[in-house]
């Protein structure tokens, strides 16, 4: 089988793709949800986050919620709001968010490249939130929410996908959020072949962001058998060059018994530490900014302490767990420990030091993003980064393609 194969998608019907697309499952909370629904009976949340339809005390695990997803998915195609593709196409997806823009292709990706290591994860899955994901998955009878996949060197793929956004688009969809979603569908015989030929001689794909959602698509392949669709996975593809990382900074919760000076002092010993103006925005991986009572930082590491050829060892979060994180606050496990919380990109480094001076933390890091190629070159040595190491911003929207299992 091939890297990737053309799919038939079930997706809006012409004219309702605004009433459908929703962000992500796994951005929202059950309330956030709930509220980002109110008042629009057709919007995708009804379908991945179907709680929102059931009393507000239900865990959002119970079969109740999977079988409300089914009926809510059922419901919409019934109503015409969601079709499906006649043949087998390739979907052309392009996001813009403020200045940034990304060209990428939606396929069913093979779930045995994934298991063999060409197509390439980076990052641990948490097995509730997977179980979660292969019911999902098992109830609707299709993967609604897609895998975002990188790929590296590929200029004439990337010329072709251009190409294509010069013909008459099927979705153009600007979201509340200010991201602009769409879609061009791909269904001429000689296109779709020459879009797998070329994906196909690709010799990786990376995982960016959906691990949960390839994992519980192997797991379901795994338990029908057999070829056929269920043997694939939805996901969008994108040059790696194109895509976004977000910086993704860190709470801390207390200053495990130290003042701010003695914190400082400290700190002092592993980096420069020097009082800034404003808040800080790192600008290369050994650079970190500290709010602390009431006062911004410029911290730079020690030069000696920076590994050179170790893919995780040079991240910003190593970093920063190893020289500040582990010896000074005491935390060794980030996914679990209590006294960390983590801040997306996307609110700003502002939004650190509003939460330490509200009183949410008594500390905060800004780190530099992780790059594309340090995410590439840690699955490459077959590793995997430590947790909250990514934010990828624009998000891929749930309910504009979804991948059904025939």
């Amino acid at each position: 089988m091939s890297l990737v194969q053309p799919f038939r998608a079930l997706r809006p019907a012409p004219g309702r793709a605004a009433e459908v697309l929703a962000p992500p499952y796994d951005v929202l909370s059950s309330d956030e949800a709930r509220t980002r629904a109110a008042g629009k009976p057709w919007s995708f949340l009804h379908i991945s986050k179907p709680e929102i339809d059931l009393d507000a005390g239900i865990d959002p695990y119970d079969p109740a919620v999977y079988a409300k997803a089914r009926e809510n998915l059922d419901r919409m195609v019934a109503e015409g709001v969601l079709i499906r593709e006649d043949v087998p196409s390739y979907y052309v997806y392009r996001l813009t968010w403020r200045d940034r823009v990304q060209t990428g292709l939606a396929v069913a990706a093979c779930v045995a490249d994934y298991e063999s290591g060409r197509i390439r994860k980076h990052e641990l899955t948490t097995p509730a939130k997977e179980d979660d994901r292969v019911r999902q998955i098992e109830a609707v009878g299709a993967q609604t929410g897609p895998v975002m996949l990188a790929y590296a060197g590929a200029p004439g793929l990337d010329t072709i996908l251009a190409q294509i956004t010069e013909t008459t688009r099927a979705v153009d969809v600007t979201a509340d959020d200010g991201v602009r979603h769409e879609m061009w569908v791909v269904d001429g015989p000689e296109t779709v072949a020459q879009l797998t030929r070329m994906i196909d001689a690709l010799p990786t794909l990376y995982i960016a962001d959906g691990h949960h959602r390839s994992a519980a698509a192997a797991r379901v392949s795994a338990a029908r058998g057999g070829p056929g669709s269920h043997g694939q996975f939805l996901a969008v593809m994108f040059p790696h060059h194109q895509m976004t990382i977000l910086d993704y900074n860190r709470l801390m919760k207390d200053l495990n018994g130290h003042t701010p000076a003695e914190l400082l002092a400290a700190l002092g010993e592993r980096f420069e530490v020097t009082l800034a103006d404003g808040p800080v925005r790192p600008a290369a991986a050994s650079q970190f900014g500290l709010f602390v009572d009431g006062a911004w930082y410029a911290l730079t590491l020690h030069p000696e302490l920076v590994p050179a050829d170790d893919p995780v060892g040079r991240l910003p979060i190593t970093l920063l767990s190893k020289n500040a994180i582990e010896p000074l606050f005491g935390i060794t496990d980030q996914r679990r420990d209590k006294r960390i919380d983590f801040v997306g990109g996307g609110r700003g480094v502002e939004e650190l030091a509003r939460r330490v001076t509200a009183g949410d933390a008594a500390a905060a890091f800004s780190l530099y993003p992780t790059q594309m190629v340090d995410l590439m070159a840690v699955a490459d040595a077959g590793e995997i980064m430590p947790p909250k190491s990514t934010w990828f911003e624009p998000k891929l929207a749930d309910g504009m393609v979804s991948h059904v299992l025939d």
